[in-house]
């Protein structure tokens, strides 16, 4: 199983750290669980309290710097997952991934872009990091963010 430190050493062999808990911005959860099912909700890609990453792929953004937001999104689903799962202690593995890419019309590569939170995934979890997944393009997302990702997860 997982343990807080061995998530903090994977997440920091990527150069990253695992950010505290954020608080839910309006009248939701930041995460349910039922039976053995942890639902989290959607995550922007947040760094030092702001949107790091805004507007639209292929117009200001790339599909490398959209992999960069949703792989951030990722890293910070972690941290309402880790309040979900004692610390990981619970985790048993992540179940999918809905990725949205917000994107210019008639963007097809919002896979690649989502990319980044599946990949960051399986860096941290290894074999229990695979997941099923969608990646969807839309044409607008909360604070004009370039991504978010929304995950399910297992516990044991």
């Amino acid at each position: 199983m997982h343990t807080l430190e061995s998530v903090t050493e994977k997440i920091e062999e990527l150069g990253l750290f695992l950010p505290e808990t954020p608080e839910a911005k309006g009248n939701y959860l930041p995460y349910v669980i039922a039976g053995k099912i942890v639902t989290l909700s959607g995550t922007l890609p947040i760094a030092e309290g702001k949107v790091a990453y805004t507007g639209q792929v292929g117009e200001v953004q790339s599909i490398e710097s959209g992999y960069e937001s949703a792989r951030l999104c990722a890293l910070n689903a972690l941290a309402n997952l880790r309040a979900a799962s004692n610390d990981f202690k619970s985790l048993k593995r992540i179940i999918s991934v809905t990725g949205f890419v917000n994107s210019v019309n008639g963007f097809v590569d919002s896979p690649k872009v989502i990319n980044g939170a599946s990949d960051f995934l399986v860096s941290v979890f290894g074999e229990s990091g695979q997941h099923a997944r969608v990646a969807v393009s839309t044409n607008g997302l909360p604070l004009n963010a370039t991504t978010e990702t929304q995950i399910v997860a297992e516990l044991v």
